[in-house]
């Protein structure tokens, strides 16, 4: 099947029909978006959001030998040494000597918003290829510089011609989208087009692993059954981006992320894809790694490997479950993640009582591939299902209302909530800790650890005041109160 590569990505309220707002159970939602019946929702009061310019630069910043040029106020920018900071310890996990920062921003003055950007952007791009002497150039757009109407796409081609080497518009305007996980598909598609090349080759024994950063936890996964891990796109080089249309097939560890990528290069050079949810807990790992197996002809060693898996960990895995035996857990997490760390929890004994994700899908780039539908079959339907976009006011009276035992939070900031109110907490993050067999008993532990700490919490929650009224935190109050039409 042919695939069409254009400059500009589709918004994923227009492709995948996504919302920011549910409040029900997990079956009720898997039944409204077979039928795309849910309207996105638009909020008439926001505490806090994300938005898709960081989402793309943070993917093409990942890539070392490239050069990031931010067409934008300086505070869009913010972020960016932060982000350099995170990826040291990445790049020393993926065996780098360092992560060298290499980005400019324009910073877009009051005078630029009048008379344009452009001379300013062709300024930085000079100076980005003399400073770092890159591969590629990419330029990722801002609300200012779309608002203004620069001609970043000319900019960007004139200066390709000029320097010799590729540079691509990320066009990745906040405003365009109010869902921030289009900047993924953003960065994907620009470094699709510049960074992979055609296989002058296959590596039978490769598998592509989309991911953030992370321990090695897909090394010895795959390890089992005689495969090694690609691990992309962070930290890694141009080079070794461009080797992914080599592999013998495509992983990711949510949907959120890549499949965008990973339904493109599957159409575009016949990389298939790995059906199955991701290798988070024993159930869904066995169904992974058998997938991995059909498309890599290891069928005749992993049940083998599968077996063996099974007997090790066994003893641990039942001491574990005799342990949380009547212990509930929340999720709050991005859509197709939190779906993961709910399937952990389950094989771990847990009751999973609500989950919160910031955004859902309600179709998808590969169909197969519905990681809600996978939870609900294995976890069962989770009766306090809600869609917030990491509004912490609405997600506070899903936790007042349900005393979970723990909570397991994706992003950082998140995690005070369970803080200040008094519930054990742990935040996941980038880790792919939970990944694989042994990643079940080590998110198992770390729970038992967090357990232990109850006293501390509730210290904690005794010495906090809400800024919020007793009717907002009154179970009676819609915790949708706030949210419009479309």
């Amino acid at each position: 099947m042919e695939v069409e590569l254009t400059k500009k990505v589709e918004i994923r309220e227009n492709r995948l029909h996504t919302i920011l707002t549910y409040n029900g159970d997990s079956e009720g939602l898997e039944k409204a978006s077979e039928e795309n019946k849910l309207k996105i929702g638009r909020f008439k009061f926001s505490q806090c959001g994300n938005c898709q310019e960081e989402c793309a630069f943070m993917q093409v910043y990942s890539i070392h030998d490239a050069a990031v040029v931010s067409h934008s106020p300086i505070g869009c920018y913010g972020y960016v040494s932060e982000r350099w900071l995170s990826m040291l310890p990445v790049a020393a996990v993926r065996g780098k000597s360092t992560f060298e920062h290499h980005a400019i921003c324009t910073n877009i003055q009051e005078s630029d918003t009048i008379y344009g950007g452009a001379n300013k952007l062709r300024h930085a791009v000079e100076e980005a290829f003399s400073r770092y002497n890159p591969k590629i150039i990419y330029i990722t757009t801002s609300c200012a510089s779309g608002i203004v109407g620069d001609d970043v796409q000319s900019v960007a081609s004139e200066m390709s011609k000029k320097l010799g080497i590729p540079v691509f518009a990320v066009e990745c305007e906040g405003f365009k989208s109010r869902i921030w996980s289009t900047g993924f598909d953003a960065a994907f598609n620009g470094i699709l087009q510049t960074a992979v090349k055609a296989p002058k080759k296959k590596q039978a024994d490769l598998v592509n692993i989309f991911n953030f950063s992370g321990v090695e936890s897909f090394t010895p996964l795959l390890k089992t059954i005689g495969l090694r891990p690609n691990y992309l796109v962070e930290s890694r080089s141009v080079e070794e981006v461009s080797q992914m249309a080599e592999a013998a097939c495509s992983a990711t560890i949510c949907q959120t992320l890549a499949t965008f990528v990973a339904n493109r290069l599957e159409k575009l050079y016949g990389i298939p894809q790995v059906i199955a949810p991701a290798p988070y807990g024993v159930q869904w790992t066995d169904r992974w790694l058998r997938a991995v197996a059909e498309l890599t002809g290891k069928k005749d060693i992993v049940e083998d490997a599968i077996k063996s898996e099974h007997e090790r960990i066994a003893p641990e895995l039942n001491s574990l479950r005799e342990f949380f035996k009547g212990k509930k857990v929340y999720v709050l997490s991005g859509a197709a993640y939190a779906h993961n760390m709910a399937s952990v929890c389950h094989d771990l004994g847990l009751e999973v009582i609500g989950i919160t994700t910031y955004h859902h899908d309600q179709t998808y780039d590969t169909k197969e591939i519905n990681t809600l539908k996978f939870m609900t079959e294995t976890v069962g339907n989770v009766p306090n299902y809600t869609v917030f976009n990491k509004q912490p006011f609405q997600v506070i009276k899903q936790l007042l209302k349900l005393h979970p035992d723990f909570l397991i939070v994706r992003h950082p900031a998140l995690s005070v909530l369970g803080y200040k109110l008094g519930i054990p907490s742990i935040m996941e993050g980038d880790s792919n800790k939970c990944v694989g067999y042994d990643g079940i008993i080590e998110l198992g532990y770390r729970i038992k650890r967090i357990l232990a700490s109850k006293k501390l919490y509730k210290t904690i929650a005794s010495h906090v005041e809400f800024p919020y009224t007793d009717w907002w935190l009154d179970e009676k109050t819609d915790p949708l109160h706030f949210v419009g039409g479309v």
